[in-house]
């Protein structure tokens, strides 16, 4: 998929390996992408499941996936977005390794794809409030976003 959705950046991830292993930066204060600081946080999917849809309206995401891999699409439901209907999809993950850059109103999803679970690293820009989630969701198969996860009807969706 060439499609761009206004306000979505990405950054390559780069390894830098030695004998000792390997070191991954993530998300740099001083990257052109980074706003503030919210939260750190990691959520898993197993084979198959996909976690999605959902948007905010406040908070902007940076994530990542640094176990396994995942199938990320992304839907713009922003009424005054030039991009308004556009979907982006990524794959990203251990043969992969990208940062995606999220804007409030754009709507995102994952799956975890391969035979192993999928570990999905979040910055947000706000930490998570508890009594008032800033945090709307839609069903994987929802009518309102043309996309097709290719969903296991005997796996769990949220």
């Amino acid at each position: 998929m060439d499609a761009h959705i206004e306000g979505v950046k990405t950054k390559n991830l780069r390894v830098i390996p030695d004998e000792r292993g390997w070191l991954m930066e993530i998300l740099r204060s001083d990257d052109e992408i980074f706003q503030q600081f919210g939260q750190v946080y990691i959520t898993t999917a197993y084979p198959g499941v996909v976690k999605g849809w959902h948007y905010h309206k406040k908070q902007t995401d940076n994530f990542t996936c640094v176990c396994g891999m995942m199938k990320v699409a992304l839907y713009d439901a922003r009424d005054d977005s030039s991009t308004k209907g556009t979907i982006m999809e990524f794959f990203v993950g251990e043969k992969n390794p990208l940062l995606i850059h999220v804007p409030p109103g754009v709507y995102h999803g994952f799956k975890g794809i391969g035979p192993d679970t999928a570990y999905f690293l979040s910055v947000p820009t706000l930490p998570y409030n508890y009594q008032e989630p800033d945090e709307y969701r839609l069903p994987p198969d929802t009518k309102e976003i043309p996309y097709d996860w290719g969903l296991d009807p005997s796996l769990k969706h949220e």
